[in-house]
């Protein structure tokens, strides 16, 4: 293997499958460490990075979803580039979904989405879970075996999602259908070949249009009109385009990190059968499970802020103008932070610590739901199935497992998981 200094992050294939001994190296150097690709400063460090997501004056998000590949048409000079930001943002791909907004443009756009993902909200939103876990996994239980991805994750966290949304449960086969003939965010990840100044959720966008646009002429009795009508907290109301841009970002990502979250499940309880057993008879350790495994599998790799002004993070000056990369999945093997943070630990004290949802103003605001979505699927997925296994077929026997995980620098997912099992009958 290469050292650091020739890997280049964004396109060297023998990441893909397991970047960890490259994080670890980069970290061994510096917690905070300029990099010769694309001028980026990587941070995989936990306190370090802790310290850049809380820093939104000096950190902007602008380049949160692009990266370095985030071009200015003037150059960033300076000790501030702060008033050059603010002036060409407007030119940056996704600039006008929420997760690149700063302060306080950001801080009004999630108020909008806050107001949706009520706790009364919420709790609705999991008895629907209950109900579609089931109806998800009788289509494919009988047969003893899955693709699991396509079978089950990623059609239940679309669903989850939309039914957050209101969307009619008489459309959701067509966003079924969307998702499964369309890109979503992933593809912005994949390096220069992966279209970075393209909108990969402009076909999303559209449908959401018609969705806020009919409930503003029409008011309904639905959370969709209540996301149509829902103003800033001043009291103005937000352009449509403002409110459809909020829902497709929360409908692309949430269901994307979630999937990739119930298919890391999977294969970890497929390969060690005795915490399989152990989730099974004791039902309330399951959180912590998914704590642990988003700390040791986080599903976003990498994210990005722009620094606006010169400043110094662990003891290392970063010019103005310079994108710093957040890796959160090495932040989240940090042993400064997480004791012997490779091992995988059922019991581990400080598990929920981990920055796999972000920290500050980005955090990640359906962090909830994709908790609760995780633990009704496991539970379920106890349930109705026993002795699951991996496919020896698909994936090899053990010791010499295969596995292919999406190519690309943003998010950390598995792209098949061939599961066997024995099916059980509902007891309901």
């Amino acid at each position: 293997m290469s050292d650091w200094t020739t890997i280049d992050y964004f396109t060297d294939e023998s990441l893909v499958e397991d970047p960890y001994p490259y994080l670890d190296e980069l970290r061994s150097e510096c917690p905070v460490l300029p990099l010769d690709h694309l001028g980026v400063v990587a941070v995989t460090g936990y306190q370090e990075a802790w310290e850049i997501y809380k820093d939104t004056d000096t950190f902007s998000s602008c380049n949160s979803v692009v990266g370095p590949y985030a071009t200015f048409p003037v150059p960033l000079e300076g000790d501030d580039v702060s008033d050059i930001v603010a002036e060409y943002r407007h030119q940056l791909p996704m600039h006008e979904h929420m997760v690149t907004m700063d302060p306080p443009e950001h801080t009004r756009e999630r108020a909008i989405l806050m107001r949706l993902l009520t706790p009364r909200r919420l709790q609705d939103n999991e008895a629907f879970m209950w109900g579609l876990a089931d109806r998800q996994l009788e289509e494919f239980l009988d047969d003893g075996r899955c693709e699991f991805i396509s079978a089950y994750a990623q059609p239940f966290a679309m669903l989850v999602v939309a039914d957050v949304l209101g969307v009619p449960e008489a459309d959701h086969q067509r966003f079924r259908e969307g998702f499964g003939l369309t890109g979503t965010i992933g593809e912005v990840g994949a390096g220069a070949d992966g279209s970075p100044g393209e909108n990969p959720l402009a076909w999303l966008d559209k449908w959401f249009a018609e969705y806020i646009e009919d409930r503003r002429r029409k008011p309904r009795e639905d959370v969709l009109t209540k996301l149509a009508l829902a103003t800033y907290p001043d009291g103005t109301m937000p352009d449509v385009t403002a409110v459809v841009h909020t829902s497709t970002f929360l409908f692309a990502a949430g269901q994307e990190t979630t999937a990739r979250l119930l298919a890391a499940a999977l294969k970890h309880l497929a390969e060690h059968p005795d915490i399989q057993e152990e989730l099974r008879e004791h039902r309330d350790r399951i959180p912590n499970f998914l704590e642990e495994l988003l700390r040791t599998e986080s599903p976003v790799k990498t994210d990005f802020r722009l620094t606006k002004r010169s400043t110094t993070v662990g003891g290392v000056d970063i010019e103005a103008g310079t994108p710093v990369m957040l890796l959160n999945g090495a932040a989240n093997r940090d042993p400064r932070r997480f004791e012997c943070p490779a091992e995988f630990r059922l019991d581990r004290p400080n598990a929920q610590g981990h920055l796999a949802f972000g920290r500050g103003v980005h955090s990640c605001p359906g962090g909830s739901l994709a908790r609760v979505e995780g633990r009704v699927s496991l539970e379920r997925i106890l349930d109705r199935m026993h002795d699951i296994r991996l496919s020896v077929e698909h994936h090899g026997p053990a010791g010499a497992r295969r596995f292919r995980y999406e190519p690309t620098w943003v998010l950390r997912g598995l792209s098949k998981v061939h599961l066997e099992f024995d099916p059980v009958s509902s007891p309901n």
